[in-house]
């Protein structure tokens, strides 16, 4: 398989002035600086919906996506805001932090009036939008139908609504949903939108032969629109109270493990429908992404089931999961799809054996390896088949990890084995270890790309607070990170294998910059 290599960098961490990023013209640009650096693919994040604690790994449905991530110079342009109305609102004053509450509460009014006049100018019969309500409808009107009923109860979850709503009776919510009419269109336009807006944006992506990475979590979230609408899915009481939640057990980080309170799949349920909810959600995942990363693989192995309600996750069970199984019906049902499988932290066997059988490439994470032996996670182990990185969006990056955490005898063994030459930077030093590897595949953070320590995490898992709220500014996007990127791609073969001539980049594909891809002035653009 050809050697390539790629960076991760989510949506909401592009830069603009809007205070989260967007499928606007600086993600545009970012696919330039991929195919400038020879890149062959951009790895983003979860693009669902985000609600407590602002994690993409807790939504409220498992299809729809973050109207955050709606460019609003586009609904300018398409004459849906007014211009001087964005330049006044406010998102906040950190460029480099997204501001949620800020986010959340200033960019609804402009929304709302959006959708407002796209619904008194098009109603429901612009075509575009008739054929993305078709084509979606069997999540969409029960995501917006929710929503609805969510909004005008408080944000309370399903599980805390009066009782003639908490059971999904589809006549009586959409009379409900016809007495609030406007909260009902908003969330089925900026559905579209971010859609509409999505699709623009991957196409310009794999016209120059980038492709998207995405990531989907293995679980949903117990406040969510499947759990209201499809109880027979998980392991549920009488009162579709979940009977066992997921979680981490004890380890050497944790005494009490992580109890994280999604429920549980009723896996033998599903594989009586032929795993029917699975197949349709990866059918949907690669529609929007050309490689699909799924989060806690080893979940479809075996689980840690903790009792509902439990104080702490040393409570539960390792369960059985779907195995194989499950894999062998998504390649009957959709051929032979592109995973990667996120294989991290304590694997069996049977984890590795199910993941070699599905052929899917697992992670490898080279800051695992260095605690002075022959581990497993430094890259002379490297299967082929596997994706390389320095860190990720869990984890410290490497330059904290370098200074922070690690020891003195780590660091010394991380300088021998990567031959950090005098003044090489440890991030720098990283990115080239897992460049250098046999993994067909190398994922660059792009906050390791920046040599950032603590001021780059992503994420800290089990946590609330300052999470998922980095960005990047126009001012890292240097002539030397570019040059960096360029040099680690060609010193180790990674260069994009389907990439254009230098000239072709100059002049954009078929004329075609990033600016007039993303804000054409033909009409309509709906």
């Amino acid at each position: 398989m050809d050697r390539a290599s790629g960076v991760v960098l989510h949506i909401s961490s592009i830069p603009n002035e809007y205070g989260i990023g967007s499928f606007g013209q600086s993600a545009f640009e970012f696919v330039d600086f991929l195919v400038d650096t020879k890149q062959t693919y951009w790895q983003i994040l979860p693009l669902s919906t985000t609600s407590y604690g602002d994690s993409p790994y807790q939504s409220f449905s498992a299809f729809a996506g973050n109207t955050h991530f709606i460019d609003l110079d586009i609904l300018v342009k398409k004459g849906y805001l007014d211009e001087l109305d964005v330049a006044n609102a406010y998102f906040g004053d950190n460029p480099k932090k997204v501001d949620y509450n800020t986010v959340y509460y200033n960019r609804r009014p402009l929304l709302d009036q959006a959708v407002a006049k796209f619904v008194d100018e098009k109603g429901y019969n612009h075509p575009d939008f008739l054929d993305f309500y078709e084509a979606n409808a069997d999540w969409l009107v029960p995501f917006a139908q929710y929503m609805t009923i969510k909004e005008e109860h408080g944000q309370a979850p399903w599980y805390e609504w009066p009782e003639e709503y908490k059971n999904y009776d589809a006549d009586f919510v959409a009379q409900y949903c016809n007495e609030h009419i406007n909260r009902y269109d908003y969330h089925l336009v900026t559905q579209f939108w971010f859609n509409e807006q999505y699709t623009a944006l991957k196409a310009y992506a794999n016209k120059n032969y980038i492709q998207i990475i995405g990531d989907i979590p293995i679980y949903v979230a117990r406040d969510s629109v499947e759990m209201w609408t499809q109880p027979e899915l998980f392991l549920v009481d009488e009162k579709k109270n979940p009977a066992l939640v997921a979680g981490v057990p004890p380890d050497f980080y944790s005494a009490d493990g992580q109890y994280w309170g999604n429920p549980i799949y009723d896996w033998d349920y599903m594989e009586t429908t032929g795993y029917e909810w699975w197949v349709k959600r990866m059918r949907e995942s690669f529609k929007l992404y050309d490689v699909v990363r799924i989060d806690h693989f080893r979940g479809f192995e075996s689980y840690w089931a903790v009792p509902f309600g439990a104080p702490t996750a040393a409570a539960g069970t390792w369960k059985k999961g779907p195995g194989i199984k499950i894999f062998n019906q998504f390649k009957e049902d959709l051929g032979d799809v592109k995973v990667i499988a996120e294989d991290l932290g304590f694997m069996t066997q049977a984890v590795h054996d199910m993941r070699d059988a599905a052929g899917y490439p697992g992670m490898k994470v080279l800051q695992n390896g260095f605690f002075g032996e022959d581990s497993e996670d430094l890259p002379h182990h490297y299967p082929e088949n596997s994706v390389a990185y320095a860190s990720t969006h869990d984890s410290m990056q490497a330059y904290d990890w370098y200074m922070n955490q690690a020891n003195q005898d780590q660091r010394d063994q991380a300088d021998k084995y990567l031959n950090r030459a005098k003044g090489e930077h440890p991030s720098d030093a990283f990115v080239r270890g897992i460049a250098s590897s046999p993994s067909f595949l190398a994922i660059y953070m792009m906050n390791d790309l920046l040599r950032l320590g603590p001021e780059g995490r992503i994420n800290t898992p089990s946590t609330i607070g300052d999470n998922w709220d980095w960005r990047v500014t126009p001012a890292d996007f240097t002539i030397d990170l570019k040059e960096r990127l360029l040099d680690i791609t060609e010193t180790y073969f990674r260069e994009n294998k389907a990439y254009i001539s230098q000239n072709d980049i100059i002049n954009g594909i078929n004329s075609v910059s990033a600016e007039a891809a993303y804000l054409p002035d033909d009409e309509p653009l709906d």
